[in-house]
C-alpha cells in the first residue's frame, strides 16, 4: 500500500453533547435489566429531524463516532450517539460471555425501540457504522414506523462475504504476521500479545490508516479491552477470524424488503478504498433495496473514514441528511 497519501484526519474540534445520562433498559426475553448511557446534541424539540447513530463492534463503544457530531455545528441537526447494553459506559454483562441466545440483534434493536420512546422520537434518521450498519440495515427491514432515512457506512450485508473478503486482504500482509495469525488462532492464542500485534497490523492498513490512531478510537479501543464479552460473543477475537453467532448472519435478500414506502428518505452508502468493508461486503445496500440509494466511497481512508477524512465525511453526510 502506498503510504505516503495519508488521510487529513479531523482539523477541527467537535462541540461537547448538550446533555448526557442513563435510560433504563430492559428485556423480558432475557431477563435483562441495565442502563443505556447516552449523548444528545441540540434540542429534540426543534422541528429537524434527529440523528440517530449506532456504533459497530458488536461491543465498541461509541468514541471514535463523536466527530459525526459536526453534523449539529454544520446543519443544527439534532444527534444522539449512545453505548450499546453491555459495553463503555452503558450496563455491562461480563458473566454473560460466550452466550448467543443472550446476546442477539434482537435484543439491541429492542433497545432502539427503547431510546426512540425514551425521547419520544417519532420521525428519526438512523446511521450505522459496521456492525451499527448491519443492525441499522436489520431494523430496516423490520419497517418500524418513522424510520425516515438510512446510512449504512463501511457494513457488510452478510458475514460470510465479510469473512472471505478479509482472507483476501490477509493474504496481503507480510509472510511473519500471516504466519503469526495462522498459528496463534490455530492453537487458541488469540488473547497473547503477539496476536494482538499482527491484527494491529492489519487494522492500521484496512481498520485505521491515522498515525496515531485518533485518541476517540483508543477510548473505544480501551473500553472493548476492558470487556470484550459482546464483541468475542458475536464476533470473535478479531475482524477478520469471525467465530461467533454473527458468522453465517446475512440479510442480503431480505434487503428487497425495503421500500421508498418504507424508507422514504432513501438509503446512503458509505464506505473507504482500503476499507476491510471492500465493495462486494457493501454493493448489496446499494442494488437490493426498492428505493432510493447512493453510495460514496473515501480515496484516502479504511474503515473509520468518520475519523480519517472527516470534513468530507461531516459534508456528504449532511447533504443527504437535508436532502428533500
Amino acid at each position: 500500500m502506498d503510504r505516503r497519501i495519508h488521510p487529513p484526519g479531523q482539523i477541527r474540534d467537535y462541540p461537547k453533547p448538550t446533555k448526557t445520562g442513563k435510560i433504563p433498559f430492559s428485556y423480558s426475553e432475557t431477563g435483562l435489566e441495565g442502563e443505556t448511557y447516552y449523548e444528545l446534541w441540540g434540542d429534540l424539540s426543534y422541528k429537524k429531524t434527529p440523528l440517530i447513530c449506532l456504533h459497530g463492534g458488536p461491543g465498541v463503544p461509541h468514541n471514535y463516532l463523536l466527530p459525526i457530531s459536526l453534523i449539529y455545528t454544520d446543519y443544527d441537526i439534532p444527534v444522539i450517539m449512545y453505548d450499546q447494553i453491555g459495553c463503555g459506559k452503558s450496563t455491562r454483562f461480563a458473566d454473560k460471555k460466550g452466550d448467543t441466545k443472550f446476546w442477539t440483534p434482537e435484543l439491541f434493536m429492542a433497545e432502539l425501540d427503547n431510546l426512540k420512546s425514551h425521547f419520544g422520537i417519532k420521525e428519526f434518521d438512523l446511521l450505522g457504522q459496521s456492525w451499527g450498519g448491519m443492525l441499522g440495515g436489520q431494523y430496516a427491514i423490520t419497517q418500524p414506523k418513522g424510520i425516515r432515512k438510512l446510512i449504512v457506512s463501511n457494513s457488510p450485508s452478510d458475514m460470510r462475504t465479510w469473512v472471505k473478503t478479509a482472507n483476501r486482504l490477509r493474504q496481503d500482509l507480510p509472510k511473519d504476521v500471516r504466519e503469526t495469525l495462522d498459528r496463534c488462532e490455530s492453537d487458541g492464542k488469540t488473547d497473547t500479545e503477539e496476536y494482538e500485534e499482527a491484527v494491529n497490523y492489519f487494522y492500521k492498513l484496512h481498520l485505521c490508516r491515522l498515525e496515531p490512531f485518533p485518541q476517540e478510537l483508543n477510548d473505544s479501543f480501551t473500553f472493548l479491552k476492558d470487556d470484550s464479552t459482546v464483541y468475542e460473543t458475536m464476533n470473535g477475537p478479531s475482524e477478520f477470524h469471525v467465530v461467533g453467532s454473527l458468522k453465517e448472519w446475512s440479510i442480503t435478500e431480505e434487503l428487497r424488503e425495503i421500500t421508498a414506502e418504507t424508507l422514504p428518505g432513501g438509503l446512503l452508502v458509505m464506505n473507504g478504498y482500503y476499507d476491510e468493508a471492500q465493495d462486494e461486503t457493501t454493493a448489496p445496500f446499494f442494488y437490493y433495496p426498492l428505493c432510493r440509494t447512493k453510495w460514496v466511497r473515501y480515496a484516502l481512508s479504511s474503515h473509520m473514514p468518520m475519523c480519517e477524512e472527516t470534513e468530507a465525511y461531516v459534508r456528504d453526510l449532511g447533504m443527504f441528511l437535508t436532502q428533500e
